[in-house]
């Protein structure tokens, strides 16, 4: 792994951790941004890397439902 995905990844993880503490669901957008006036290669791995997360949790927050919804089926049969 090269030193921008390294990189990237960690400042994702903490940007997720800031955005989730502070409710502020846009808030990688504007780390984006301070990204882009200096490291374009940077900023284009942290988006992916904010992608890769976020899409990681609506998965398993959708296996979360689902688990939920087949709990409480089986209870009502």
């Amino acid at each position: 792994m090269s030193s921008v995905h390294r990189l990237a990844e960690k400042l994702a993880e903490d940007t997720l951790k800031l955005q989730d503490a502070l409710q502020q669901d846009r808030l990688y957008i504007e780390v984006a941004q301070v990204l882009s006036a200096s490291s374009q290669s940077l900023e284009e791995a942290f988006l992916t890397e904010i992608r890769v997360h976020l899409a990681e949790r609506n998965a398993r927050d959708f296996l979360k439902r689902k688990l939920t919804t087949a709990k409480q089926d089986s209870k009502e049969s």
